[in-house]
């Protein structure tokens, strides 16, 4: 198997490519908010949440049913989720109802799926 080295043989720069890079990097606060965001998904238990939630809207009490834990560990993640903007609650008389926040956290966790899934060659 061939060894990839991850630093160039010779210092060269290109000035194009780093002035295209440099115009459009993003500020470092959205950076930093968007590498806490992936944090968010770096847990199972909330992404076996979100996956859930995919199917249907639900309260704590389901969630726990299905996801075979206490209402108190669901009720953490779901603070998390909803702090990060990935799920939203609906009230219906005693009972709150989780769903996904928008089609923007099915579009990630869908391209998260198949991006484990597909096969590098």
């Amino acid at each position: 198997m061939e060894k990839i080295e991850f630093s160039c043989e010779i210092n060269e720069t290109h000035p194009d490519l780093v002035k295209l890079v440099g115009d459009t990097m993003p500020e470092e606060t959205e950076l930093y908010d968007l590498a806490e965001l992936f944090k968010v998904f770096g847990d199972s238990t909330r992404i076996r949440i979100l996956f859930v939630l995919l199917q249907a809207e639900v309260c704590v009490c389901d969630l726990a049913e299905v996801l075979n834990m206490n209402q108190s560990a669901i009720s953490h993640q779901l603070r998390i989720l909803k702090q990060n903007k990935l799920v939203k609650a609906r009230r219906e008389g005693k009972s709150i109802f989780y769903s996904l926040a928008d089609e923007h956290v099915k579009t990630i966790i869908a391209m998260g799926q198949e991006h484990i899934e597909e096969e590098i060659g």
